[in-house]
């Protein structure tokens, strides 16, 4: 029996999810969520929107993915997750049929993969995470929870991406080297070294521009504060 699915955001990256799930067959596409009470009873590509996000709590029998986000507010993912409340067999992972997957590879729940990403070996994907198209990760790779990589990303092997981390179009990513949690690396840039969490670099080779925005920084936070046993907001 197929699998009824429902995409969390109505925006770019969902209609992009919503095209890849008509192409992969293996999902029942119920239609989209969003908070916008202006799409709500809307279609959007021919997908139906059915209302906010919590309603997710009224679909016992869906499964999910979280496709919101962007570059002035990347962290969007991790709120929801969080406000949903949802165990991880409740999200979905949804991977393009052109995308090459290695035997050798992972993928975590509720991560997009689209198409003509590769994975080549050893390559580790957390939960919730966006692989955009034409994306290469080669081996021995690790990408942490509700990380981003735009079209076109280039990353080096055994490269760690940190969690949150937004790597945007065209990005190269030296083998053997960090970005840090919640910093974000800009379009075409080159990293030959290690970027610190929290921040934003940009350029070729990159350096440091300005501290991540806002969202990502409250999340940076949230998420210290937790590890040192601190209130978690």
């Amino acid at each position: 029996m197929t699998t009824a699915l429902v995409i969390v955001g109505a925006g770019g990256f969902a209609r992009e999810t919503a095209q890849a799930v008509r192409t992969t067959g293996a999902f029942e596409l119920l239609g989209h969520l969003d908070d916008d009470p202006a799409l709500h009873g809307t279609e959007v590509d021919g997908v139906p929107v059915l209302g906010d996000c919590d309603r997710a709590r009224e679909l016992p029998g869906a499964r999910f993915v979280i496709c919101v986000g962007n570059t002035r507010d990347y962290a969007a993912r991790a709120r929801l997750v969080r406000r949903l409340g949802l165990p991880d067999e409740r999200y979905a992972t949804v991977v393009h049929p052109t995308a090459s997957v290695s035997a050798t590879s992972t993928v975590g729940p509720g991560s997009v993969l689209l198409a003509h990403c590769v994975l080549t070996a050893a390559v580790r994907v957390g939960a919730h995470v966006a692989v955009m198209p034409h994306t290469v990760l080669t081996h021995d790779d690790v990408v942490a929870d509700f990380a981003t990589l735009a079209a076109g990303v280039r990353l080096g092997g055994s490269v760690r991406l940190g969690r949150g981390a937004y790597v945007a179009s065209g990005a190269l990513v030296r083998e053997g080297t960090t970005v840090g949690a919640w910093s974000l690396v800009g379009m075409g840039s080159a990293v030959l070294g290690d970027v610190p969490p929290g921040e934003v670099w940009v350029g070729s080779p990159a350096r440091r521009l300005r501290a991540a925005p806002a969202p990502a920084r409250a999340e940076l936070e949230t998420r210290t504060a937790h590890a040192q046993g601190g209130p978690v907001r």
